[in-house]
Protein backbone atom coordinates (compact mmCIF):
# COMPACT_ATOMS: atom_id res chain seq x y z
CA UNK A 1 0.00 0.00 0.00
CA UNK A 2 1.30 3.29 -1.58
CA UNK A 3 2.15 6.42 1.34
CA UNK A 4 0.41 9.86 0.45
CA UNK A 5 2.93 12.39 0.25
CA UNK A 6 2.16 14.95 2.64
CA UNK A 7 1.96 18.67 1.68
CA UNK A 8 4.19 20.81 3.46
CA UNK A 9 2.05 23.65 5.21
CA UNK A 10 4.49 26.44 4.23
CA UNK A 11 2.85 25.88 0.64
CA UNK A 12 -0.18 26.07 1.41
CA UNK A 13 -2.42 28.84 -0.56
CA UNK A 14 -3.23 30.12 2.90
CA UNK A 15 0.29 30.93 4.00
CA UNK A 16 1.36 32.28 0.44
CA UNK A 17 -1.40 34.29 -0.10
CA UNK A 18 -0.75 37.08 2.59
CA UNK A 19 2.83 36.93 2.04
CA UNK A 20 2.50 37.93 -1.59
CA UNK A 21 -0.27 40.38 -0.79
CA UNK A 22 2.41 41.90 1.74
CA UNK A 23 5.19 41.96 -0.76
CA UNK A 24 2.96 43.67 -3.48
CA UNK A 25 1.92 46.25 -0.62
CA UNK A 26 5.57 46.52 0.23
CA UNK A 27 5.92 47.55 -3.92
CA UNK A 28 3.12 50.00 -3.88
CA UNK A 29 3.36 51.73 -0.88
CA UNK A 30 3.67 55.69 -1.44
CA UNK A 31 3.56 54.77 -5.61
CA UNK A 32 1.12 56.33 -8.42
CA UNK A 33 0.06 52.60 -9.85
CA UNK A 34 -0.92 52.27 -13.35
CA UNK A 35 -4.05 50.02 -13.88
CA UNK A 36 -2.14 46.89 -14.57
CA UNK A 37 -0.68 47.74 -11.02
CA UNK A 38 -3.82 48.29 -9.59
CA UNK A 39 -5.88 45.23 -10.80
CA UNK A 40 -2.72 42.93 -9.35
CA UNK A 41 -3.16 44.66 -6.29
CA UNK A 42 -6.45 44.57 -5.95
CA UNK A 43 -6.33 40.93 -6.87
CA UNK A 44 -4.34 40.50 -3.35
CA UNK A 45 -6.33 42.57 -1.48
CA UNK A 46 -9.29 39.56 -2.13
CA UNK A 47 -7.01 36.65 -1.88
CA UNK A 48 -5.83 38.49 1.68
CA UNK A 49 -9.46 38.74 2.76
CA UNK A 50 -9.92 34.97 1.92
CA UNK A 51 -6.86 33.82 4.10
CA UNK A 52 -7.71 36.03 6.77
CA UNK A 53 -10.70 34.84 7.21
CA UNK A 54 -9.86 31.48 7.08
CA UNK A 55 -6.71 31.88 10.09
CA UNK A 56 -9.71 33.96 11.76
CA UNK A 57 -11.26 30.66 12.34
CA UNK A 58 -8.21 28.47 12.91
CA UNK A 59 -7.36 30.79 16.05
CA UNK A 60 -10.98 30.87 17.05
CA UNK A 61 -11.11 27.48 17.06
CA UNK A 62 -8.56 27.04 19.37
CA UNK A 63 -9.07 29.81 21.70
CA UNK A 64 -13.25 29.31 21.32
CA UNK A 65 -16.65 31.81 21.46
CA UNK A 66 -16.25 35.14 22.24
CA UNK A 67 -12.42 35.30 22.45
CA UNK A 68 -12.10 34.12 18.45
CA UNK A 69 -14.66 36.82 17.41
CA UNK A 70 -13.39 39.20 19.67
CA UNK A 71 -9.48 39.02 18.21
CA UNK A 72 -10.73 39.06 14.60
CA UNK A 73 -12.63 42.84 15.40
CA UNK A 74 -10.00 43.92 17.59
CA UNK A 75 -7.23 42.92 15.07
CA UNK A 76 -8.98 44.41 12.24
CA UNK A 77 -10.19 47.70 13.57
CA UNK A 78 -6.81 48.36 15.10
CA UNK A 79 -5.47 48.25 11.33
CA UNK A 80 -8.15 50.31 10.38
CA UNK A 81 -7.29 53.14 12.55
CA UNK A 82 -3.67 53.46 11.41
CA UNK A 83 -5.13 53.46 7.67
CA UNK A 84 -7.48 56.02 8.38
CA UNK A 85 -4.91 58.11 10.72
CA UNK A 86 -2.40 57.73 7.93
CA UNK A 87 -5.11 59.00 5.17
CA UNK A 88 -5.51 62.14 7.42
CA UNK A 89 -1.76 62.52 7.96
CA UNK A 90 -1.43 62.72 4.12
CA UNK A 91 -4.17 64.55 3.03
CA UNK A 92 -4.78 67.68 5.04
CA UNK A 93 -7.97 69.66 4.91
CA UNK A 94 -9.45 67.83 2.25
CA UNK A 95 -9.52 64.33 5.10
CA UNK A 96 -10.97 66.52 8.06
CA UNK A 97 -14.00 64.40 8.28
CA UNK A 98 -12.47 60.82 6.62
CA UNK A 99 -13.06 59.60 10.35
CA UNK A 100 -16.49 60.29 10.72
CA UNK A 101 -17.41 59.04 7.46
CA UNK A 102 -14.92 55.63 7.62
CA UNK A 103 -16.62 55.37 11.20
CA UNK A 104 -20.06 55.53 10.46
CA UNK A 105 -19.82 53.65 7.46
CA UNK A 106 -18.50 51.04 9.42
CA UNK A 107 -21.08 51.04 11.99
CA UNK A 108 -24.05 51.19 9.15
CA UNK A 109 -22.37 48.22 7.56
CA UNK A 110 -21.68 45.87 10.87
CA UNK A 111 -25.35 46.70 12.31
CA UNK A 112 -27.07 46.63 9.15
CA UNK A 113 -24.89 44.51 6.14
CA UNK A 114 -22.97 41.94 8.74
CA UNK A 115 -26.04 41.06 11.00
CA UNK A 116 -28.95 41.67 8.00
CA UNK A 117 -26.77 39.00 6.17
CA UNK A 118 -26.22 36.97 8.70
CA UNK A 119 -29.94 36.57 10.16
CA UNK A 120 -30.98 36.30 6.12
CA UNK A 121 -28.48 33.06 6.05
CA UNK A 122 -29.59 31.76 9.07
CA UNK A 123 -33.41 31.97 8.86
CA UNK A 124 -32.82 30.58 5.32
CA UNK A 125 -31.06 27.53 6.52
CA UNK A 126 -32.99 26.76 9.53
CA UNK A 127 -36.64 29.05 9.22
CA UNK A 128 -35.47 31.18 12.11
CA UNK A 129 -32.29 32.53 13.12
CA UNK A 130 -32.14 31.80 16.98
CA UNK A 131 -29.36 33.88 19.15
CA UNK A 132 -28.69 35.32 22.74
CA UNK A 133 -30.59 38.42 23.34
CA UNK A 134 -28.86 39.34 26.70
CA UNK A 135 -25.53 39.39 24.74
CA UNK A 136 -26.68 41.35 21.60
CA UNK A 137 -28.56 43.61 23.38
CA UNK A 138 -25.76 44.92 24.97
CA UNK A 139 -24.02 45.08 22.55
CA UNK A 140 -26.31 47.36 20.67
CA UNK A 141 -26.85 49.08 23.69
CA UNK A 142 -23.14 49.89 23.69
CA UNK A 143 -22.58 50.69 20.01
CA UNK A 144 -25.59 53.15 20.37
CA UNK A 145 -23.67 55.05 23.38
CA UNK A 146 -20.43 55.11 21.80
CA UNK A 147 -22.08 56.58 18.19
CA UNK A 148 -24.14 58.93 19.69
CA UNK A 149 -21.26 60.76 22.28
CA UNK A 150 -18.84 60.40 19.69
CA UNK A 151 -20.72 61.40 16.47
CA UNK A 152 -24.03 63.25 16.97
CA UNK A 153 -23.18 65.43 20.11
CA UNK A 154 -20.20 67.31 18.23
CA UNK A 155 -22.98 68.73 16.28
CA UNK A 156 -24.94 69.87 18.59
CA UNK A 157 -22.07 71.43 20.87
CA UNK A 158 -21.46 74.89 21.14
CA UNK A 159 -17.54 75.25 22.07
CA UNK A 160 -16.41 75.14 18.38
CA UNK A 161 -18.01 76.13 15.55
CA UNK A 162 -19.07 73.15 12.90
CA UNK A 163 -19.36 69.55 13.93
CA UNK A 164 -16.03 70.05 15.97
CA UNK A 165 -15.40 68.98 19.69
CA UNK A 166 -13.47 70.93 22.00
CA UNK A 167 -9.76 69.89 22.77
CA UNK A 168 -11.71 69.06 25.95
CA UNK A 169 -14.83 67.86 24.63
CA UNK A 170 -12.64 65.28 22.56
CA UNK A 171 -10.43 63.84 25.83
CA UNK A 172 -13.70 63.28 27.40
CA UNK A 173 -14.93 61.46 24.30
CA UNK A 174 -11.88 59.30 23.95
CA UNK A 175 -11.82 58.56 27.66
CA UNK A 176 -15.28 57.48 27.77
CA UNK A 177 -14.95 55.50 24.40
CA UNK A 178 -12.05 53.31 26.02
CA UNK A 179 -13.61 52.87 29.11
CA UNK A 180 -17.25 51.63 27.49
CA UNK A 181 -14.74 49.38 25.43
CA UNK A 182 -12.86 48.10 27.89
CA UNK A 183 -16.40 47.62 29.97
CA UNK A 184 -17.71 45.54 26.89
CA UNK A 185 -14.59 43.34 26.40
CA UNK A 186 -14.90 42.58 30.66
CA UNK A 187 -18.37 41.61 29.79
CA UNK A 188 -17.98 39.76 26.72
CA UNK A 189 -14.94 37.45 28.11
CA UNK A 190 -15.26 37.42 31.72
CA UNK A 191 -18.19 37.92 33.75
CA UNK A 192 -21.07 37.53 31.75
CA UNK A 193 -19.53 35.07 28.85
CA UNK A 194 -22.20 33.24 28.35
CA UNK A 195 -24.59 35.64 27.19
CA UNK A 196 -22.25 35.30 24.04
CA UNK A 197 -21.71 31.53 23.34
CA UNK A 198 -23.67 30.44 20.13
CA UNK A 199 -27.09 28.99 21.21
CA UNK A 200 -27.26 24.98 21.00
CA UNK A 201 -30.32 24.88 19.38
CA UNK A 202 -29.77 21.02 18.59
CA UNK A 203 -30.35 20.90 14.99
CA UNK A 204 -28.41 19.32 12.35
CA UNK A 205 -27.37 22.25 9.56
CA UNK A 206 -27.31 18.77 7.39
CA UNK A 207 -24.14 19.00 5.54
CA UNK A 208 -21.18 16.82 6.42
CA UNK A 209 -18.62 19.70 6.17
CA UNK A 210 -19.70 21.49 9.08
CA UNK A 211 -20.40 18.32 11.54
CA UNK A 212 -16.55 17.62 10.97
CA UNK A 213 -15.46 21.29 12.08
CA UNK A 214 -18.12 21.14 14.60
CA UNK A 215 -16.36 18.15 16.08
CA UNK A 216 -13.11 18.63 14.64
CA UNK A 217 -9.93 18.79 17.41
CA UNK A 218 -8.98 22.48 17.88
CA UNK A 219 -5.68 23.01 16.19
CA UNK A 220 -2.21 22.90 18.19
CA UNK A 221 -0.83 26.11 20.27
CA UNK A 222 1.91 25.81 17.34
CA UNK A 223 -0.67 26.10 14.66
CA UNK A 224 -2.96 28.76 16.05
CA UNK A 225 0.32 30.58 17.21
CA UNK A 226 1.14 30.42 12.94
CA UNK A 227 -2.45 31.18 12.08
CA UNK A 228 -2.81 34.58 14.37
CA UNK A 229 0.59 35.93 12.58
CA UNK A 230 -0.29 35.20 9.10
CA UNK A 231 -3.78 36.42 10.38
CA UNK A 232 -2.14 39.64 11.37
CA UNK A 233 -0.09 39.68 7.98
CA UNK A 234 -3.15 39.46 5.84
CA UNK A 235 -4.73 42.19 7.72
CA UNK A 236 -1.88 44.51 7.54
CA UNK A 237 -1.91 43.61 3.75
CA UNK A 238 -6.09 44.47 3.06
CA UNK A 239 -5.52 47.58 4.83
CA UNK A 240 -2.45 48.37 3.03
CA UNK A 241 -3.58 47.51 -0.65
CA UNK A 242 -6.41 49.17 -0.04
CA UNK A 243 -4.91 52.20 0.33
CA UNK A 244 -2.60 51.65 -1.85
CA UNK A 245 -5.81 51.66 -4.64
CA UNK A 246 -7.72 54.43 -2.75
CA UNK A 247 -5.63 56.57 -5.02
CA UNK A 248 -7.47 54.97 -7.58
CA UNK A 249 -10.74 55.15 -5.93
CA UNK A 250 -10.70 58.80 -4.77
CA UNK A 251 -9.74 59.88 -8.44
CA UNK A 252 -12.52 57.67 -9.77
CA UNK A 253 -15.42 58.65 -7.38
CA UNK A 254 -14.30 62.22 -8.72
CA UNK A 255 -15.14 61.67 -11.62
CA UNK A 256 -17.83 60.26 -11.16
CA UNK A 257 -19.01 63.55 -9.49
CA UNK A 258 -19.99 61.98 -6.45
CA UNK A 259 -19.24 63.59 -2.65
CA UNK A 260 -16.24 62.76 -1.14
CA UNK A 261 -17.81 60.74 1.66
CA UNK A 262 -18.12 57.45 -0.80
CA UNK A 263 -14.14 57.20 0.00
CA UNK A 264 -14.67 56.31 3.48
CA UNK A 265 -17.79 54.05 2.56
CA UNK A 266 -15.50 52.28 0.07
CA UNK A 267 -12.55 51.64 2.69
CA UNK A 268 -14.70 50.40 5.15
CA UNK A 269 -16.30 47.67 2.55
CA UNK A 270 -12.95 46.71 2.29
CA UNK A 271 -11.90 46.38 5.18
CA UNK A 272 -14.97 44.72 6.94
CA UNK A 273 -14.71 41.90 3.99
CA UNK A 274 -12.98 39.48 6.57
CA UNK A 275 -15.50 40.18 9.44
CA UNK A 276 -18.41 39.85 6.59
CA UNK A 277 -17.11 36.12 4.95
CA UNK A 278 -16.66 34.71 8.62
CA UNK A 279 -20.01 35.82 9.95
CA UNK A 280 -21.88 34.35 7.43
CA UNK A 281 -19.90 31.04 7.13
CA UNK A 282 -20.94 30.98 11.32
CA UNK A 283 -24.16 31.95 10.28
CA UNK A 284 -24.83 28.90 7.77
CA UNK A 285 -23.43 26.66 10.47
CA UNK A 286 -25.88 27.92 13.09
CA UNK A 287 -23.93 30.18 14.95
CA UNK A 288 -25.88 33.56 14.33
CA UNK A 289 -24.51 34.79 17.45
CA UNK A 290 -20.88 34.24 15.92
CA UNK A 291 -22.31 36.56 13.39
CA UNK A 292 -23.42 38.96 16.06
CA UNK A 293 -20.39 39.29 17.62
CA UNK A 294 -18.36 40.30 14.41
CA UNK A 295 -20.63 42.66 13.87
CA UNK A 296 -21.55 44.67 17.01
CA UNK A 297 -17.82 43.62 18.22
CA UNK A 298 -16.79 45.31 14.90
CA UNK A 299 -18.68 48.70 15.24
CA UNK A 300 -17.55 49.03 19.38
CA UNK A 301 -14.18 48.57 18.73
CA UNK A 302 -14.13 51.04 15.43
CA UNK A 303 -15.76 53.65 17.70
CA UNK A 304 -13.92 52.86 20.76
CA UNK A 305 -10.34 52.55 19.00
CA UNK A 306 -11.08 55.19 16.39
CA UNK A 307 -11.91 58.08 18.68
CA UNK A 308 -9.31 58.03 21.22
CA UNK A 309 -6.68 57.14 18.16
CA UNK A 310 -7.83 60.20 16.36
CA UNK A 311 -7.28 62.11 19.11
CA UNK A 312 -4.17 61.34 20.27
CA UNK A 313 -3.45 62.21 16.45
CA UNK A 314 -4.49 65.22 16.52
CA UNK A 315 -1.98 66.73 18.44
CA UNK A 316 0.55 66.51 15.64
CA UNK A 317 -2.57 66.83 13.18
CA UNK A 318 -3.05 69.88 10.95
CA UNK A 319 -6.86 70.98 10.31
CA UNK A 320 -9.98 70.54 11.64
CA UNK A 321 -11.57 66.96 12.63
CA UNK A 322 -15.13 67.37 11.82
CA UNK A 323 -16.86 64.09 13.86
CA UNK A 324 -20.66 65.05 13.73
CA UNK A 325 -23.30 63.84 11.10
CA UNK A 326 -25.58 65.38 9.30
CA UNK A 327 -29.63 65.21 9.59
CA UNK A 328 -29.60 62.25 7.09
CA UNK A 329 -27.37 60.41 8.52
CA UNK A 330 -28.44 60.97 12.32
CA UNK A 331 -31.97 60.10 10.86
CA UNK A 332 -30.53 56.45 9.72
CA UNK A 333 -28.70 56.34 13.04
CA UNK A 334 -31.78 56.35 14.58
CA UNK A 335 -33.44 54.26 12.18
CA UNK A 336 -30.48 51.68 13.26
CA UNK A 337 -30.51 51.61 16.41
CA UNK A 338 -34.82 50.99 16.91
CA UNK A 339 -34.92 48.18 14.16
CA UNK A 340 -32.28 46.93 16.02
CA UNK A 341 -33.74 46.45 19.12
CA UNK A 342 -36.82 45.24 17.59
CA UNK A 343 -34.56 42.60 16.04
CA UNK A 344 -32.92 41.78 19.57
CA UNK A 345 -35.24 41.63 21.85
CA UNK A 346 -36.72 38.51 21.30
CA UNK A 347 -33.90 36.58 20.61
CA UNK A 348 -35.53 35.03 17.05
CA UNK A 349 -35.48 36.69 13.71
CA UNK A 350 -36.95 35.67 10.79
CA UNK A 351 -36.17 36.32 6.98
CA UNK A 352 -38.02 39.71 7.09
CA UNK A 353 -35.92 40.94 10.00
CA UNK A 354 -33.00 40.45 7.75
CA UNK A 355 -34.48 42.25 4.83
CA UNK A 356 -34.85 44.96 6.52
CA UNK A 357 -31.72 45.76 8.09
CA UNK A 358 -30.60 44.90 3.99
CA UNK A 359 -33.10 47.78 3.28
CA UNK A 360 -31.25 49.98 5.89
CA UNK A 361 -28.00 49.32 4.84
CA UNK A 362 -29.51 49.71 0.89
CA UNK A 363 -30.66 53.29 2.04
CA UNK A 364 -27.75 54.41 3.62
CA UNK A 365 -25.39 53.50 0.15
CA UNK A 366 -27.80 55.56 -1.94
CA UNK A 367 -27.69 58.20 0.23
CA UNK A 368 -24.18 58.53 0.32
CA UNK A 369 -24.18 58.44 -3.56
CA UNK A 370 -26.82 60.67 -4.31
CA UNK A 371 -27.23 62.89 -1.22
Amino acid sequence: MGTTKRRSPLTDWTVLVPVVALVALVFSWGRDLPGFAVVLVALCLAGAVLAAVHHAEVVAHRVGEPFGSLILAVAVTVIEVALIVTLMADGGDKTASLARDTVFAAVMITCNGIVGVSLLVGALRNRVAVFNPEGSGAALATVATLATLSLVLPTFTTSKPGPEFSTAQLTFAAVASLALYGLFVAVQTVRHRNYFLPVDTGRDTGRQDDRQDDHAEPPTARAALLSLGLLLVALVAVVGDAKAVSPTIETAVAKAGLPQAVVGVIIALLVLLPETLAAVRAARRDRVQTSLNLAYGSAIASIGLTIPAIALASIWLSGPLLLGLGAVHMVLLALTVVVSALTLAPGRATLLQGGVHIVVLAAYLFLAVSP
